[in-house]
């Protein structure tokens, strides 16, 4: 556990990340804002609470971001991670889409933080099969609406609800303090006789992951020198490219398209002799999706020893938690921020906008490259639901009387000069579309 100290909490911040990556540089102590300021100054501040009145949050977050570019800086230093605001990634969603606080709805309106018979639970009706499932979950009649899914959840209790749902694949998390024991922010599983040879060369990464979290870690990998290809299903592509808001370009320009078609076994063997190639493979889903498929990460890394797999998923790769679906807002509940901003205000309300996608996208970029640069020959797992308690552990932020008092001391320190909306960085230009790079990346890398 660390100090309470507020000073230099995005330097204290990047060394606790690269020692526990087994790295031996740090990073140096440097002029930092405060971190109430860096939270008011990247919107953070404008997306938390009920639209009357923001609320502080009480957890350095935007500090912490901050620290993992200087980490991730500390480790290639001749980057243009330079010139990047890490705080500025936590909102770049929000601000291309023009969302707002609304306290226990989540700025994108998908994720909802509803009461139960004995507490409250988030659930994130995100897909439209989610929707299809409810009759399911609550074993009765088909529910058209939000008012209908918070009467038939009031009269039942959080826990059989949560098990049930989950069960269903439906993303819920309740509104509960973060783990009592010490949350590792990622783990190692596989480790092979080459993880010890040191790499030299820009790495080959190839990206199977979809939406948030995974894209902006391997944009920030392109950013250190990776080329990057872009996996994707022809039949069910990225969904964030249907978006209209730019987000998709934003996080994917200069990326190479691959398609494939899943569904055929000349396809799937095609994506398997990729993966042996690669330096990196960046996962955003659930591991049992490409088990099913026929690939396993601890076969591929046996098979590419200098091989680093990362997934980023919910809850790990651990059963039955590997299993649960999660997404950013209801990850971030289930990760205790909630529980801290009720501290403060006795009021169930979100923090900023799936908050636990960029933060544990940027944790993940820190440790595939760490991985690479030791040789490789790893199966990590950074999960959002970690990434967010080891940030509320870290500034030992479990105490409702102490979170409450930091609060009302940090919103002290703001003027309306500091109050500022998100802010998106400028696009590279546009992502390639679907397939576009299919026939070149088959012809020069998959023989």
């Amino acid at each position: 556990m660390q100090p309470r100290a507020e000073g230099q909490i995005a330097g204290r911040y990047a060394n606790a990340l690269l020692g526990d990556l087994g790295v031996s540089r740090s990073v140096s102590e440097q002029p930092e804002l405060h971190p109430a300021q860096r939270w008011a100054h990247c919107g953070g501040l404008a997306l938390t609470g009920y639209p009357a009145a923001a609320q502080m949050c009480p957890v350095p977050l935007a500090s912490y971001a901050d620290g993992v570019v200087r980490a991730l800086r500390a480790v290639c230093p001749e980057s243009p991670l330079n010139t990047l605001d890490g705080a500025q990634l936590l909102g770049e969603r929000a601000a291309l889409a023009g969302y707002r606080r609304a306290g226990d709805i989540a700025p994108g309106g998908s994720c909802r933080l509803l009461a139960t018979a004995d507490g409250w639970l988030a659930v994130n009706l995100s897909r439209p099969t989610d929707w299809e499932l409810l009759p399911a979950w609550f074993e009765g009649a088909p529910l058209a609406d939000w008012p209908a899914v918070a009467t038939a959840l009031r009269q039942r209790s959080t826990l059989p609800s949560l098990e049930r749902g989950r069960l269903l694949g439906l993303a819920l998390a309740p509104l509960a303090r973060a783990p009592a024991r010490p949350v590792p922010w990622y783990e190692a599983r596989v480790r092979t006789a080459a993880s010890h040879a040191q790499r030299g060369t820009a790495p080959l990464v190839v990206d199977l992951s979809a939406l948030w979290a995974g894209p902006l870690c391997t944009q920030l990998l392109q950013m250190m020198g990776a080329r990057v290809i872009k996996v994707e299903s022809t039949g069910r592509p990225d969904g964030m490219r249907a978006a209209a808001t730019g987000f998709y370009d934003l996080l994917n320009a200069g990326k190479a398209s691959l398609a494939l078609d899943f569904s055929q076994p000349p396809e799937l063997g095609s994506l398997r002799k990729l993966l042996l190639q690669a330096d990196i493979i960046i996962e955003g889903s659930r591991p049992r999706a490409l088990r099913q498929l026929g690939i396993r990460a601890e076969d591929i890394v046996h098979e590419n020893p200098v091989a680093t797999w990362l997934s980023i998923c919910g809850y790990g790769r651990d059963e039955p938690a590997a299993q649960w679906v999660a997404f950013g807002d209801d990850a971030a509940v289930a990760g205790g921020l909630s529980q801290v901003l009720w501290d403060c205000s006795r009021r169930p309300m979100f923090c900023a906008d799936a908050i636990a996608d960029p933060l544990a996208g940027m944790h993940a970029a820190l440790a595939a490259w760490c991985s690479f640069m030791q040789g490789g020959g790893r199966v990590l797992s950074v999960a959002l639901h970690d990434v967010i308690a080891y940030g509320i552990q870290f500034i030992a932020a479990n105490d409702a009387d102490e979170n409450r008092a930091r609060a009302e001391e940090w919103s002290g320190r703001i003027t309306p000069a500091d109050m500022a909306a998100p802010r998106p960085r400028a696009p590279l230009g546009a992502a390639r579309a679907l397939g576009a790079d299919t026939h070149a990346v088959l012809a020069t890398l998959v023989r």
